[in-house]
């Protein structure tokens, strides 16, 4: 009769199971079970690790990159970088294991970690302490934030006038909007330089260019006007590379909504500047309707600037003469005048605000808009 035992190649004591599952895994011959376990490790650790964090904004360095992670306390992240460091044996089937951190000072963790698992039917155990060192340096966005790195420039300036303080606040916010949003998404290269406002407007100094161009997009899609954009070679980078900083240039438009304006091209009277997005949209004074330039003027038509909804002044409405006409006070001479009567007027009203210039005297609409255009 044929003895189909097989032999531990070690110890030479008989398996009575040949075909034990570790010799598939291991695949050579099986060992018995005092051998096998004799020579097991459980768990793979290292003997340190070591964990980068930027001393300014609290990063952790991982792979090639850095990582916002918003952690006052590492201690979580010391877990995290030794969970990734450990190897558990290919023969394991079942897994668990806990830690229990030891803060030795500011700058080292002791991490004393127990493990068990199930080896086919046989419970297995171990402990292992790995140290984790904390060491701090900078990352390459505080770096280049303290070195007041940039590579665009958007520059906010005005056609024939200054920029507003409003939208120079604007400006501002939508430059700082578009970085969050470009960090929300991971960006670590998005920031902020510097701002600066000047004679001529604001200045923007930016990290990378695609937010100059981001942002001098979203403030012309708001105000109006156009940009240019001009490159200057300012170095070569390691690989060899040309490295360009661009320049923004954002023109605003010559009116503004809230600019009293006069057109030249038709005999209307006067106009409300309602949006200068696209072709000027406004609103006639005497009437109250719509006025739009033609697309060759855009949003720059050859007219008269007469004042600003600022200018406007409080006074009395006198009467009401007819659906064309009223009469008012002149806020400087009181004197009755009539002048044309435009559809927002409230005939009910007792004062209305009113603009004197060299046109003439014309009432305002008391939300500053009068008629709106679909796109308004």
């Amino acid at each position: 009769m044929t003895d189909s035992r097989a032999f531990c190649p070690r110890c030479g004591d008989s398996i009575e199971t040949p075909l034990d599952v570790r010799e598939a895994r291991r695949g050579d011959a099986a060992l018995c079970d005092d051998c096998y376990f004799e020579e097991f490790e459980l768990i793979n650790a290292p003997d340190r690790v070591q964990v980068l964090v930027c001393a300014t904004c609290g990063a952790v360095h991982r792979g090639n990159r850095w990582i916002d992670i918003g952690a006052e306390d590492y201690t979580d992240v010391a877990i995290d970088e030794v969970t990734e460091a450990l190897a558990v044996h290919i023969d394991v089937d079942e897994f668990s294991w806990q830690v229990e951190p030891e803060q030795v000072d500011e700058t080292t963790i002791r991490m004393h970690c127990y493990f068990t698992g199930l080896v086919g039917e046989e419970p297995v155990e171990e402990q292992v302490t790995v140290p984790v060192k904390i060491s701090r340096q900078t990352c390459q966005r505080c770096g280049r934030i303290s070195g007041d790195y940039y590579a665009s420039i958007v520059q906010l300036r005005g056609v024939d006038r200054t920029p507003t303080a409003e939208e120079i606040s604007r400006t501002k916010e939508i430059a700082n909007e578009v970085v969050a949003e470009m960090e929300a998404t991971g960006d670590r290269d998005a920031f902020v330089t510097e701002m600066t406002e000047n004679d001529d407007g604001l200045n923007i100094r930016l990290s990378t260019n695609k937010i100059g161009m981001k942002v001098s997009q979203r403030v012309v899609d708001e105000f109006g006007g156009h940009f240019t954009d001009a490159e200057t070679l300012v170095t070569e980078d390691s690989d060899g590379n040309e490295v360009y900083r661009v320049t923004y240039a954002i023109r605003l438009p010559p009116y503004r909504p809230g600019h009293v304006i006069d057109p030249k091209e038709d005999d209307e009277g006067p106009v409300l500047v309602t949006s200068a997005r696209g072709n000027l949209k406004g609103t006639y004074l005497t009437t109250g309707e719509r006025y739009e330039a033609s697309y060759e003027d855009g949003d720059s038509p050859d007219a008269r600037r007469l004042g600003s909804i600022e200018d406007g002044e409080e006074t009395t409405l006198v009467t009401v003469e007819d659906d064309h006409a009223v009469q008012v006070l002149d806020p400087e001479t009181y004197r009755a005048n009539t002048i044309s009567r435009p559809d927002y007027l409230d005939p009910d009203a007792e004062t209305v605000i009113v603009l004197k210039s060299r046109a003439g005297l014309h009432v305002l609409p008391e939300d500053g808009r009068g008629r709106q255009t679909a796109d308004e």
